[in-house]
């Protein structure tokens, strides 16, 4: 069975622009992504955990209003 994965942040960075973001744009002490009119900030460090990926999913399943499965995740 699949499990979530820790993931390196240019891994994360090239998913998200995969399911329709924008490049990452520099503001303060974090990055963003744009999607449409959702903005979704990218923590700094350089890997992000299984609960850190995660709580991100569930952020990017409500702002672009759609479900990500692990398999679809994974598929990224």
């Amino acid at each position: 069975m699949a499990r979530w994965a820790p993931c390196k942040r240019k891994d994360f960075i090239a998913k998200l622009k995969k399911l329709g973001f924008e490049s990452p744009e520099p503001g303060g002490r974090h990055f963003y992504m744009r999607h449409g009119t959702f903005t979704l900030t990218l923590p700094s460090n350089p890997e992000y955990s299984v609960p850190q990926i995660k709580m991100l999913v569930k952020e990017i399943e409500v702002g672009i209003k759609k479900k990500i499965s692990l398999e679809d995740w994974q598929k990224l």
